[in-house]
């Protein structure tokens, strides 16, 4: 919503996933979306609640959880500077939504 924080969403990506036992890769999050690719605001996959950019009405952002299904959050960048593995070779699943902030609260803007 409109006058909530970056740092809300950061928190409760961390906290479902922690409760969930996941880790999450250090440095990983989504971002903002206009006209190029991975825009500021950066949306962090951990963070504490209250912090950050204040939401506004129009802005729309990317949500992009990395789930470790280890529970770790280690993870090696290969050699091309893009892929991303798990330190120690467990499973983990990336998914990104693309979020709208209105008045009327958000909107998801992609589908599952």
């Amino acid at each position: 919503m409109p006058g909530n924080r970056i740092g809300d969403i950061s928190h409760a990506v961390e906290t479902a996933a922690r409760a969930a036992g996941y880790g999450l890769p250090e440095g990983m999050g989504g971002h903002g979306i206009g006209t190029r690719m991975h825009e500021d605001p950066s949306v962090p996959n951990t963070g504490r609640p209250g912090r950050g950019l204040v939401l506004r009405e129009g802005l729309v952002i990317a949500i992009e959880p990395m789930l470790v299904e280890s529970g770790s959050d280690d993870s090696v960048t290969a050699a091309d500077g893009w892929t991303i593995r798990t330190a120690d070779g467990s499973r983990a699943a990336h998914a990104e939504h693309t979020i709208a902030v209105t008045t009327d609260g958000p909107v998801v803007l992609t589908t599952a």
